[in-house]
């Protein structure tokens, strides 16, 4: 719908809204002439019940917080049945037509008649605090900001995310690395260096228990190839060329070469073996 369209729809509605509160102002001025008003505030009844009509209907469309939405709701609505209550009695009594009958027929009607005139005087006090409270309502609405908006978006975002608890599924296989990795060497107390004193004790890590994270898949564990003694016996001699005989341990050539300290004591016997071979031959050389 363009503009043009919807300003022909608006003034067709203020159109037939100030049709209806002609008849409407009617009827309430002669019930206001019944309750004993002067023709002056007589023709101001209709104002003090309809008028406040409209104002809670704006209050509606500009308000945003639900509660204060919810009591212009309320007012609107609590003042279109008693409107509606003072224009069926206007009809059903013709007597109040044209406003000739004096101040106090509505009481002539018994129980009914005194619950009417309660809510016929009632009805400007009621517009005064309704009014006045409606007034202030929208005088300090602030309408909301992009960063509010945000804020409570974000809000909203994590209630939903607490609300849904911990996944009780299977963790993500982890993304298997191209790159292959030296496999992890089983927990052992470390061996005890020949070059620390005697009787040192050697302070031995206390497991933790890990958390069971499910069975990892296939495709996703890294492998090595397998090493031979002799491919292994090389790495370690690479390894260790410039270490000194005392630095010569299992426990650092197991994590040079990132093998087993079984297979680590073997390369150190193996080594040592080399080197006290290697240091005969030189004396012998030398004699």
């Amino acid at each position: 719908m363009n503009r043009k369209a919807k300003t022909l729809l608006v003034l067709a509605l203020v159109g037939v809204v100030g049709m209806a509160f002609r008849v409407s102002w009617n009827a309430l001025r002669d019930i206001a002439t019944a309750i004993g008003a002067d023709p002056t505030a007589a023709r101001l009844y209709a104002f003090v019940v309809d008028g406040l009509m409209a104002l809670a209907l704006v209050a509606t469309l500009v308000l945003t917080k639900a509660s204060d939405r919810k009591f212009a709701l309320r007012v609107l609505a609590a003042y279109t049945v008693a409107s509606l209550v003072l224009n069926y009695v206007h009809g059903l009594v013709p007597e109040l037509h044209g406003g000739s009958v004096g101040p106090g027929r509505l009481a002539d009607l018994g129980k009914v008649g005194w619950l009417l005139v309660l809510l016929a005087t009632s009805l400007p006090v009621g517009s005064i605090y309704f009014g006045s409270d409606l007034v202030a309502k929208v005088l300090h609405h602030r309408p909301p900001t992009t960063a509010d908006a945000q804020k409570t978006t974000d809000t909203e975002s994590n209630r939903s995310m607490s609300d849904l608890g911990e996944s009780t599924d299977e963790p993500p296989a982890p993304v298997a690395d191209p790159t292959p990795l030296p496999a992890p060497a089983p927990v052992e107390l470390p061996e005890t260096d020949r070059s620390a004193p005697t009787g040192a004790a050697v302070p031995a890590e206390s497991p933790r228990p890990r958390r069971s994270t499910g069975r990892v898949p296939d495709s996703a564990r890294t492998t090595r190839p397998k090493r031979t003694p002799a491919e292994l016996l090389d790495e370690a001699r690479s390894a260790t060329d410039d270490w000194s005989d005392e630095e010569l341990t299992a426990e650092r050539i197991r994590k040079a070469v990132h093998t087993s300290a079984e297979k680590a004591r073997g390369l150190r016997d193996a080594l040592r073996a080399e080197r006290a071979e290697s240091a005969e031959s030189a004396d012998a050389a030398a004699a």
